[in-house]
C-alpha cells in the first residue's frame, strides 16, 4: 500500500434471489427500483446492510420490507464487487438465494 493511501471503505449490500415454479416454469422475483440512479429498472430484493447487523439477518430484513415475505433457508451464492457496478460510490454486494411455494410468491409485495 502506498504511504498516502487510504483503507478502503465500501458500503455492503445484499441481495435475494427468490425463485419458485408457477404454471411449471422457474420464475425469479424482480422489483422496480424506487429510489435514483436506477429509477425504475428491476432488480433484486435487497439493500445496504445496518450497522451492527449480520449479512443473512440483513437478507431476511429487507426480502420482507421490500415483499412482505419470510423464508426458510437462505444460501449464499456470489458476491459482487466490481468497483465501477454503482454511480454513488462502492458496493459490496452478497447475493443469496431462496426459494418459496408459489403461492407464497403471489403474494409479494412491499412489507
Amino acid at each position: 500500500m502506498a504511504a498516502n493511501a487510504q483503507p478502503l471503505r465500501p458500503l455492503l449490500a445484499v441481495d435475494v434471489a427468490l425463485f419458485t415454479f408457477m404454471a411449471a416454469e422457474l420464475r425469479v422475483l424482480l422489483l422496480q427500483r424506487r429510489h435514483p440512479p436506477h429509477a425504475g429498472a428491476w432488480a433484486l430484493p435487497g439493500g445496504l446492510v445496518d450497522e451492527g447487523e449480520g449479512l443473512e439477518q440483513a437478507a431476511r430484513r429487507e426480502l420482507a420490507e421490500e415483499t412482505g415475505l419470510t423464508v426458510g433457508p437462505l444460501t449464499q451464492v456470489h458476491t459482487f464487487g466490481d468497483p465501477d457496478r454503482d454511480p454513488r460510490g462502492r458496493v459490496i454486494s452478497v447475493a443469496y438465494l431462496a426459494c418459496v411455494p408459489a403461492d407464497q410468491a403471489e403474494g409479494a409485495g412491499p412489507g
